[in-house]
């Protein structure tokens, strides 16, 4: 049974159709999960493997990485052993290795079982080459270590022939010794060598909050103005994973979720709902996106005249961009503008249109496009708007597969809209997204 007073209140049910959305975003992508040893030894992390069977059945390759402090510190406790610090995060001296290696061989056997049980191959290896940490503001870390090497071609290997890897947190150096690794820094250093598109840290922890709300989204610089202003801002327990998860960010990874796995369905939800229910760490996607300017009039007019031509967008003319130049966003890439989107509100600012969306051919087809629309639904969201529209004459598959809008009608225009929509004969698709 899971505990109702964690899991009724923060629950939100996952559709099929809402999973199947993202099917194709994420199929054959690399999820790095990191998991507590709080979290193994809960009563949800039988649900938790069936999350991640899920995950599987989508062509979505999974790697494991585990930690086990609870189940030290209870052994350290049982033995009567004093043990240096039970999560990884200082100096590791030869009596609290050997305690640290017997309850990290404990956990993976648990992991695997509950693997198996579910109809899963995994497998453990000496993918991970550890290093000694040394000695850090003058204090020697005796037998901690850290990543030295990663053996990517192991893992790949592993992941092609559809077997889950289980990391765990003692790695052996150069000379075959066992060091004692945190585990949240094995998993983003995994999370950044293969590439991984997400990183989740599982934890037994309620996520990130700020001022006593709960923050779900947040970009990785905020964050780290999070980190400077003071670690008195982290709850202690999370304080790792969210120095691992800007590193793995600005390492490469695209986006980091802290999550309390006591939920159930926390982990479905936070992938595939689109609000979540745990704390997502991003990169800045839209670093290269800003407000036009009236300087950049004639590179938006130049830029749209091939799909003026294509009869992709309609005909704008100098003079109108620049009458409406505070409407436009544009992309620049080392000074040039290779893209632009067209803002432009109705019904009091309830429904913002995407338009005039284009991308120079020569970075069309590298998420450009995408990326601009998202950042439109963000910059709509941002006004107080409730949906977003679209209509296009040629790029309704780009909208409805990507950008995830759907399919409406002219009664999903505001007043205004229709009637230019009835006069200009486009007969243009007409999409809507709500926010």
């Amino acid at each position: 049974m899971v505990d109702n007073s964690i899991s009724e209140s923060t629950i939100k049910p996952t559709d099929l159709r809402g999973i199947l959305k993202y099917v194709p975003m994420f199929r054959e992508q690399i999820f790095v999960i990191a998991i507590d040893g709080s979290l193994v030894a809960h009563e949800n992390f039988q649900n938790v493997l069936l999350d991640i069977a899920v995950l599987r059945s989508l062509n979505i390759h999974v790697v494991l990485v585990h930690g086990a402090g609870l189940q030290l510190r209870n052994m350290a406790e049982t033995s009567g052993i004093e043990i240096t610090n039970p999560h990884g995060e200082g100096a590791t001296d030869a009596q609290t290795l050997e305690l640290a290696t017997e309850a990290s061989a404990r956990v993976t056997l648990s992991i695997m079982q509950g693997l198996s049980r579910n109809a899963l191959r995994c497998a453990t290896c000496n993918g991970v080459r550890s290093t000694e940490v040394g000695i850090v503001k003058g204090v020697d870390q005796l037998q901690s270590g850290k990543v030295d090497k990663l053996d990517i071609t192991l893992f790949k290997q592993l992941l092609d022939s559809n077997t889950i890897p289980v990391a765990a947190p003692i790695a052996f150096n150069r000379d075959g010794a066992s060091l004692r690794l945190n585990s949240d820094h094995l998993a983003a250093e995994l999370a950044s060598k293969l590439n991984a598109s997400k990183l989740i840290f599982m934890t037994t922890q309620d996520g990130l909050t700020l001022h006593g709300a709960p923050l779900t989204n947040i970009p990785v610089a905020e964050l780290e103005t999070l980190l400077e202003a003071g670690i008195e801002n982290i709850p202690e327990r999370l304080l790792s994973k969210v120095q691992h998860a800007v590193k793995a960010i600005n390492a490469g990874t695209p986006r980091a979720h802290i999550l309390d796995g006591r939920v159930f369905g926390a982990l479905l939800n936070e992938i595939f709902d689109k609000v979540g229910i745990g704390t997502m760490v991003y990169s800045n996607d839209y670093q290269s996106i800003r407000q036009a300017i009236p300087a950049d009039a004639y590179s938006i007019y130049n830029i749209t005249r091939n799909g003026v031509r294509s009869a992709t967008l309609r005909d704008r003319s100098k003079e109108s961009i620049e009458a409406s130049i505070e409407n436009f966003l544009v992309y620049e890439i080392d000074g040039s503008i290779v893209a632009c989107v067209n803002l432009q509100t109705y019904d009091d600012g309830a429904v913002v249109e995407v338009g005039s969306v284009y991308v120079q051919p020569f970075y069309q087809n590298r998420g450009v496009g995408r990326k601009m629309v998202k950042y439109a639904c963000v910059e709509a969201e941002r006004r107080k708007a409730k949906r977003v529209i679209a209509l296009t004459t040629q790029s309704s598959n780009f909208f409805i597969k990507v950008c995830e809008f759907s399919e409406g009608d002219i009664n999903d225009l505001p007043k205004e809209r229709k009637e230019d929509y009835t006069a200009n004969g486009r007969n243009s698709k007409i999409l809507y997204r709500d926010l």
